[in-house]
């Protein structure tokens, strides 16, 4: 279903990201960007030029301004995680839908405060994981639930890494224990987590373990790390996240019967096409000297890019909601907290000498 009706989104923060978000907000043909709001009304100014904002985009020179305007529907906040608290829900509980930067919250006990503040309200919440919006990953689950072409899922490895330089390890927000402690974690991690749990249909794992040696900074937050995540019937996903190493963004699935692998996993190489390669029932020729069989890559294209289907997806569950007399869908919710939950797991691993933590 799609909206019957323009749905009017305001962004919350001028933040680096908003400005791809703007973008994928113009592109979507339900959506309008009715607001844009900073801290001074000046930056808003300074965001609008920069991002060449139509003129009917109205400014304010606070969140509350934007929060109090009765013709905005829904908010996108990109502010650093440790804002989304009062910020997610004042939005919520002046109505207003919300779609909410990752990682959503320090912890999952101030996430189900969002979460909670979100259900008393009756508005949708979603996080701004855009690449499980991509066509692709419904191709890619699909593959996963086969069990014919895959079989039985037993054992996938991601990574995400970049190399960040000096200006950003030194002066970026996800560097800053008081605006994005989880670091790496939180910002590279939290898509590798995601990634693990499309392939296990998000089921949770029952143990999380912290890799050893993770690198930190002199203020404590998480530079590089990766943990183990295991499940009762046998599985077992690793992953890898950093902002000291070669851009990486790879997933690598093993099943009985089959193997995914794609290496853009977040970003794609380009922006309307996208691909993975999988292989079924691999083996050698008769003298082992080469593969018998080779993998197939599936190209996935699509009209729109992975942020602006996500902002369609985020505005179809909203208009559900205003115009039709719908509930807010309860998966995306649902889906955030259980990466929250690992998270959190990872953290607790690390600080009790990676031992073993229960997911539950």
């Amino acid at each position: 279903m799609s909206p019957t009706a323009q749905i009017r989104i305001g962004i919350l923060c001028c933040a680096d990201i908003a400005r791809k978000l703007s973008r994928a907000i113009h592109l979507c043909p339900t959506a309008t960007l009715h607001g844009v709001a900073s801290r001074t009304l000046s930056k808003a100014e300074s965001f609008a030029t920069a991002n060449s904002l139509p003129p009917t985009t109205v400014l304010y020179g606070s969140y509350d301004a934007l929060l109090d305007d009765p013709d905005i529907d829904a908010v996108y906040i990109p502010l650093p995680t440790s804002l989304h608290i009062p910020w997610a829900i004042t939005a919520a509980r002046k109505k207003k839908h919300v779609l909410l930067e990752k990682p959503c919250a320090v912890n999952v006990t101030e996430l189900d405060q969002i979460i909670s503040a979100c259900e008393e309200s009756g508005v949708q919440l979603m996080d701004g994981t855009m690449w499980v919006h991509h066509p692709r990953s419904r191709a890619m689950a699909d593959f996963f639930a086969d069990s014919l072409r895959f079989g039985q899922l037993k054992s996938i490895q991601t990574s995400f890494s970049f190399f960040a330089d000096d200006d950003f390890l030194q002066n970026d927000i996800r560097v800053k224990p008081d605006l994005d402690g989880l670091g790496a974690l939180g910002d590279a991690g939290w898509y590798c987590i995601r990634a693990c749990l499309l392939a296990m249909n998000y089921e949770l794992p029952k143990f999380v373990t912290a890799l050893r040696n993770p690198v930190k900074n002199d203020a404590g937050v998480i530079l590089s790390c990766g943990a183990s995540l295991s499940w009762e019937n046998g599985v077992v996903a690793t992953f890898n996240c950093s902002f000291l190493a070669n851009l990486t963004m790879d997933i690598s699935a093993v099943g009985t019967n089959g193997t995914l692998h794609v290496t853009d996993f977040i970003i794609p190489y380009e922006e309307k096409s996208a691909s993975f390669s999988t292989l079924t029932k691999g083996s050698f020729d008769e003298m082992t000297l080469a593969w018998a069989t080779k993998p197939s890559e599936h190209i996935v294209n699509t009209d729109l890019p992975q942020e602006a289907l996500m902002v369609k997806e985020f505005l179809t569950l909203v208009d559900g909601i205003k115009n039709h007399g719908l509930n807010p869908e309860k998966k995306w919710p649902t889906i955030t907290r259980k990466t929250q939950l690992i998270i959190d797991a990872v953290v607790a691993s690390i600080n009790r000498g990676f031992e073993a933590v229960e997911v539950y």
